[in-house]
């Protein structure tokens, strides 16, 4: 019974990097990454900007090589035959014929696979429904984004690769972006994805990388990486200045954030019995666990490793 538990968890497995490594010009953009994409996961990958995001989808679709290290998808190399067959990309550069409608752009990409995803379902899961006739030269950056979204799901994809695909987006749109992405993990398909807004990798990924100069500085789900940071959120609006809140017991640090100040704290009941007793008529005093944005800031500041 065992063994068959472990095919199973091993057969899961569509993507893999084991010792990834890749420099350019001698500056090394990953170093030494391990992990692992199942089907009907969604892998996130977070890091600022030259973290190595991009550098690690190219070298997944195979359009750069690694210097070190070994790379599989579906049990290929990447950028085989075989993986570009199942996979999808929407990647942040890309241009589009604009002489073609909506329509016409994604029946040319569905004539390139066996087997594409049927047209409706396409246009569905990228809200285009209204819009199959429009020319892609007019189109808004948001929308562009939505039919890129729809031209990297064409073929069906097993594995779909996603970099910053909801820039642009407006609210309606990038809730129907996430829950399309939530559909075609329920149909199976693992999902990389890299994005800037903390908010889309807490809804939607099942595992989080977060990558600091190359390295992978912290993994695993959403509220495992929340649980890793102590420290809790104070906010409420005060016509003091932040800087008094400072030698509050167990206080880590004070932030103005709008009308509002916040503290994070060690000890929120210590913080809180010393903050009331000074300040007793504080307004819309509220009280939280730190969130995936806190947890992001402290460690890509701290560059703690585990």
């Amino acid at each position: 019974m065992e063994n068959t538990h472990q095919q199973k968890t091993q057969s899961s497995v569509i993507a893999s990097a084991y010792g990834l490594t890749k420099s350019f010009a001698g500056n090394k953009a990953l170093d030494n990454i391990d992990f692992e994409v199942k089907a009907g996961q969604v892998f996130a990958v977070l890091g600022a900007n030259g973290a190595g995001k991009t550098t690690l989808i190219n070298i997944l679709l195979g359009r750069i090589n690694a210097d070190l290290g070994e790379v599989r998808v579906f049990g290929s190399r990447a950028g085989s035959l075989q993986a570009k067959r199942q996979a999808g990309a929407m990647l942040q550069v890309a241009n589009l014929p604009e002489t073609l409608k909506i329509k016409e752009h994604i029946q040319l990409f569905q004539s390139y696979y066996p087997h594409p995803m049927d047209y409706q379902q396409v246009i569905e899961y990228a809200g285009l429904q209204k819009m199959q006739n429009h020319y892609s030269k007019k189109l808004s950056g948001g929308e562009k984004q939505r039919l890129l979204f729809a031209l990297s799901i064409c073929g069906n994809p097993k594995l779909l690769f996603l970099d910053e695909p909801s820039v642009g987006m407006d609210v309606e749109a990038r809730q129907g972006l996430w829950q399309a992405i939530r559909d075609l993990r329920a149909a199976g398909t693992g999902i990389v994805l890299t994005t800037h807004y903390l908010e889309e990798a807490d809804n939607l990924a099942d595992e989080i990388a977060l990558i600091k100069q190359g390295k992978i500085i912290r993994r695993g789900s959403s509220g495992q990486i929340k649980a890793s940071i102590s420290h809790t959120s104070i906010r409420f609006i005060s016509n003091e200045k932040p800087e008094v809140f400072e030698p509050l017991p167990r206080v880590v640090s004070v932030h103005p954030s709008g009308k509002f100040i916040q503290l994070h704290t060690e000890d929120a009941n210590q913080t809180l019995l010393a903050l009331l007793s000074v300040y007793p008529n504080l307004q819309d005093l509220t009280v939280s666990k730190a969130g995936l944005e806190e947890a992001f800031l402290q460690l890509n500041s701290s560059g703690e490793k585990i």
